[in-house]
């Protein structure tokens, strides 16, 4: 007898707890739907929330990897880059052949793109950056993104090497040449599309005259003619 009251209880509380649930689950519409909602009305920290909350409920609903974009999109609006890129790192993972991968990697790119600062304290964005939009033009040339990231290249490409250019500058400052001379080398090797190339020509020759190599001074000015004639950096040869 007392087993049959006992399994009563357990039945009772058991019930008890199944009549506490508040409201059945939202369907993906809704939720997509809500998140919308938020979205247009610009609170895009709730739009990121809510469609976080409609891709982790239905994983597996046609609109899932479109809700994760969108979570990541919203991110971005609220100027939330970290939050953004972690969503993006979800989409890839489970996502990596879908449609919108190339969109995706643009978006990645401008998360960090939109993080970089000033030359002189750049923490390392503007590679980040590069590489996802590199990523983007290698894998999906025809992409409708691509054009728009090879002039993020370029602009990048001219960023880093001015960050360079200025390191190299303050090493002449201290007369640390070697350090000056890697500096700028690296500069003509991997950004000669730069508009820093003639500059680190020009100071090349600086540098190897300032260390008694005139040989080296001497090629790398004939390089500085040859490729830029009408250049100022040129100009200042002969001044």
């Amino acid at each position: 007898m007392k087993k049959i009251i006992l399994l009563t209880a357990v039945a009772a509380i058991i019930s008890g707890c199944a009549g506490e649930q508040i409201e059945p689950e939202k369907t993906m519409e809704q939720l997509y739907t809500e998140a919308y909602d938020e979205f247009n009305d610009g609170n895009y920290g709730t739009a990121a929330e809510v469609f976080l909350t409609a891709e982790s409920e239905h994983s597996t609903d046609a609109l899932a990897p479109d809700a994760l974009i969108m979570a990541a999109y919203s991110k971005y609006m609220d100027d939330d880059f970290p939050g953004a890129l972690i969503v993006t790192d979800r989409f890839m993972r489970f996502h990596p052949g879908h449609m919108d991968v190339p969109y995706v990697l643009y978006l990645r790119g401008m998360c960090y793109y939109r993080q970089v600062s000033d030359v002189r304290r750049e923490p390392g964005m503007s590679v980040y950056a590069l590489q996802q939009f590199e990523q983007l033009v290698q894998r999906f040339p025809s992409s409708e993104y691509a054009e728009n990231a090879k002039n993020k290249i370029i602009i990048l490409k001219n960023y880093i090497a001015g960050k360079v250019m200025y390191a190299a500058r303050n090493d002449m400052k201290r007369e640390n040449w070697t350090s000056a001379i890697t500096r700028l080398q690296n500069v003509i090797t991997t950004a000669q599309e730069t508009v820093m190339t003639a500059e680190a020509m020009y100071r090349l020759t600086q540098c190897y005259n300032a260390i008694g190599l005139p040989e080296q001074a001497t090629g790398y000015a004939d390089m500085l003619r040859k490729n830029f004639p009408d250049n100022e950096w040129t100009k200042k040869l002969d001044k």
